[in-house]
């Protein structure tokens, strides 16, 4: 694995001006890819309404089946070699696994690995179900998970067909690996990212197909992604009348010693890049939790000291040696328990961040210079506070990459979730010439020189 702390110390000294190149003509294979995606713009469109149609959300494992399915053929008719790995062992409909090989190894440029997910948030009981296509004189259609993820899926397909068509997809080495759960991973993640952490070892380049964010009209290309950690804390108390509260016999109660950790966690956590969020609280003589964590009941009485309190919530980082290092803090501040009062807290595998680095803003910087031949705008760094985490990170400590380049829309993960069909063609036209100046690239040449 590289060093990550090196990592973020070469990107400090790299700046996006460091990149910029003038911009080069697009050659005769970019010109036919642009045109391809131009004339099937509807077909792709068409594409993205079968997929939102489908219900797949996390736990309807049949539904996030039916989408690997119609993408396993599509990916097949490219010259794709497709696998389906159950993973049911992590009560998960499974991953599809894709893979094109260089017909004449070390000669196919960067080695690529695409990276998406087919489910969604919506599960079978939503009321949010229907893709809805624009009204009139409008481009934005709405439907659970348009633009997380089904349109970049839609995106990542029409730009291997495009490169197809160009006769440039057989001189390239990808393989796709699009997980099944990325909005509720199965545990552990040595099982359920296992085949997408293999493929990262044995690629250049990872191209994550989440949205691409766009604010008052400037897409945005996204270098870093910060962690998802949930956590949860168990809070223990002697019991008895309520008068005794505070006695050297009795102490404090579950519920204060609860109540101490959480403020100590609000005065002394905070610093540049985390948040820190308290999602449940409950305290009594009697806690009984879901197996999920995300239900619970209590039974208390108010003249009785609380035996036993609980609280879960989660921490973002932008890096996994602050993940590390809040951790720990959290941890020794637990540790400092009031009078007859006991603690503890644990954390969950949850998403690791991926840090920023200079072989990251390296392939924004070459995605800028295919963005400039179209005639596009350049994509600014997105700042990681703006977006949540995602798949990509469990392999950016082995890969470098972008984190979206996928569809572009409004309201993800709630129902009126929508996506740009204006945007479509524009993300798949720049990911075709990205995907295909990447392959043109020597394996050997680092991807910092190659931007240069």
């Amino acid at each position: 694995m590289r060093s990550q702390l090196a990592l973020l110390t070469a990107a400090a000294v790299l700046p996006f001006s460091a990149f910029a190149q003038s911009p080069a003509p697009l050659t005769a294979p970019e010109k036919t890819m642009v045109s391809y995606i131009d004339a099937h713009e509807q077909e792709s469109s068409d594409l993205l309404a079968k997929l939102v149609s489908i219900n797949s959300g996390t736990h309807n494992l049949e539904g996030v089946r039916e989408v690997g399915k119609i993408l396993s053929d599509d990916l097949a008719g490219l010259g794709f070699q497709v696998r389906w790995l159950d993973m049911s062992q992590v009560q998960r409909a499974g991953v599809l696994v894709a893979e094109h090989p260089c017909p004449e190894p070390g000669k196919c440029g960067k080695r690529m690995l695409l990276i998406g997910h087919m489910d969604t948030v919506f599960e079978k009981n939503s009321a949010f179900q229907a893709y809805a296509p624009p009204a009139a004189g409008s481009t934005i259609a709405t439907g659970p998970g348009t633009n997380d993820m089904k349109g970049g899926l839609v995106d990542m397909i029409y730009a291997l067909k495009a490169m197809q068509a160009a006769g440039v997809l057989k001189q390239t080495e990808i393989a796709v690996v699009l997980s099944g759960d990325e909005e509720a991973h199965g545990e552990p993640v040595t099982i359920s990212r296992r085949d997408m952490i293999e493929a990262a070892h044995h690629s250049d380049v990872a191209l994550e197909f989440e949205g691409t964010p766009r604010f008052n009209g400037i897409f945005y290309g996204s270098v870093s992604r910060r962690s998802s950690i949930t956590w949860q804390i168990r809070t223990t108390g002697e019991t008895g009348h309520s008068s005794a509260i505070f006695s050297a016999e009795k102490g404090y109660g579950a519920i204060f010693e609860l109540t101490r950790i959480l403020d100590a966690f609000r005065m002394q956590l905070p610093e540049a890049g985390l948040t820190y969020n308290v999602g449940m609280v409950l305290g009594g003589t009697d806690i009984k939790l879901d197996e999920a964590g995300n239900n619970a009941t209590v039974e208390a009485k108010n003249n009785v000291i609380p035996p036993s309190a609980f609280a879960s919530g989660d921490i973002r980082t932008l890096s996994n040696e602050q993940t590390d290092r809040v951790e720990k803090k959290m941890q020794e501040i637990v540790a400092q328990h009031l009078a007859r009062t006991g603690a503890t807290i644990s954390f969950g595998e949850g998403y690791p961040a991926m840090a920023a680095t200079a072989e990251n803003r390296a392939v924004l910087a070459i995605l800028n210079r295919a963005n400039a031949s179209l005639g596009f705008a350049p994509m600014p760094e997105l700042d990681p506070m703006k977006r949540g985490a995602g798949d990509i990170a469990f392999v950016a400590d082995i890969v470098p990459g972008l984190a979206g380049v996928g569809a572009t829309g409004d309201g993800a993960h709630a129902p009126g979730e929508t996506i740009d069909l204006a945007a479509q063609p524009v993300n798949t036209k720049r990911d075709a010439v990205l995907m295909y100046r990447l392959s043109r690239i020597d394996q050997k040449t680092g991807l910092v020189e190659a931007a240069r």
